[in-house]
């Protein structure tokens, strides 16, 4: 069987990355910008999900999206996602407005390392939503992810009847790939599910005879 040459690039940096805000290019209207999670930002966190309950519940099996949900549980959760960083198992951001406002968050994370591939997720708070925030996070953290790991491919497993985040998923350019039958368990449910993906076509890779990546490969 052909095998894959083990990457020799090493994995992004907490530490280095933890001051960075990653914007959209300057010809965007939209100022929104992405950076890791920090421990403070457990009050903002634990404040844009409770604002957000209703519409994160439907679609969200997060602790955060429960009327019980504590500060303290989402001082717990942004540690776990920290840490989560510095090794390499998931990538986590805050989505941020000019003024460093939080207005959501979207990350890698179900990270396949030997396949070189993860799942890109997203939530924009109530208050937020409608103006393109969403779109604008997911490109960004597409290109991070692309820039700065060894990942191949992103994947957007999106509930059926999860609207909203189709047409984000469509507006920021994954290609829809099909249907995932009784995929996504929610509250108690099999859903339904989309699958969309982001493919990086311009790396090198090694897989037996095949040095290069083709086009949409």
């Amino acid at each position: 069987m052909p095998e894959i040459r083990k990457s020799e690039s090493p994995l992004p940096k907490y530490d280095h990355f933890r001051e960075t805000l990653l914007r959209p290019p300057t010809e965007s209207s939209l100022d929104v910008r992405i950076r890791p999670y920090m421990l403070d930002d457990a009050s903002a966190l634990f404040e844009a999900a409770q604002e957000s309950l209703v519409e994160l519940r439907a679609w969200m099996p997060w602790p955060c999206c429960y009327p019980e949900y504590s500060i303290e549980e989402s001082r717990s959760l942004l540690e776990i996602q920290v840490a989560a960083f510095q090794e390499g198992s998931a990538f986590e951001f805050a989505i941020v407005s000019a003024n460093g406002g939080y207005l959501g968050g979207c990350g890698l994370h179900q990270i396949d390392k030997s396949n070189h591939r993860a799942n890109l997720g997203y939530w924009v708070r109530s208050t937020a939503v409608g103006r393109g925030i969403a779109t604008t996070a997911v490109q960004l953290i597409r290109n991070w992810g692309f820039q700065n790991t060894d990942l191949l491919r992103l994947e957007l497993v999106i509930a059926l009847g999860n609207l909203a985040s189709h047409r984000v998923a469509e507006k920021s350019g994954a290609t829809q790939e099909g249907k995932l039958r009784n995929w996504l368990p929610l509250h108690g449910t099999l859903h339904d599910a989309t699958i969309f993906s982001f493919l990086h076509t311009k790396r090198m890779v090694s897989l037996g005879g095949l040095s290069k990546s083709k086009p949409g490969v």
